[in-house]
């Protein structure tokens, strides 16, 4: 039977999610602002509809990539928390 615990992550993958989510952050508040000026522009037309995509595009990575941040983070206290019992032992 396999654990429900999540394996841990590499802290270097940990700081890759947490640049990707400022990256996919930056996305949401520029597509935002595209959307809302489109919005306010040209209600209805076909690139207001791009700019809606691409701002739901964003979202969804921005909350897949925070949910597996927070999902592995106990996992990776417990590494943290070894490392430096290791650590010390030396």
């Amino acid at each position: 039977m396999t654990s429900k615990q999540p394996q841990p992550l590499a802290p270097r993958v940990v700081r890759q999610l947490r640049r990707t989510r400022s990256v996919y952050a930056a996305g949401i508040a520029l597509w935002g602002i595209g959307a809302t000026l489109e919005v306010w522009q040209r209600p209805g037309s076909h690139q207001m509809w791009v700019f809606l995509l691409f701002l739901t595009v964003f979202t969804g990575l921005l909350v897949v990539t925070s949910w597996w941040l927070w999902r592995h983070q106990d996992a990776l206290r417990v590494v943290r928390r070894e490392a430096r019992v290791a650590g010390a032992r030396r």
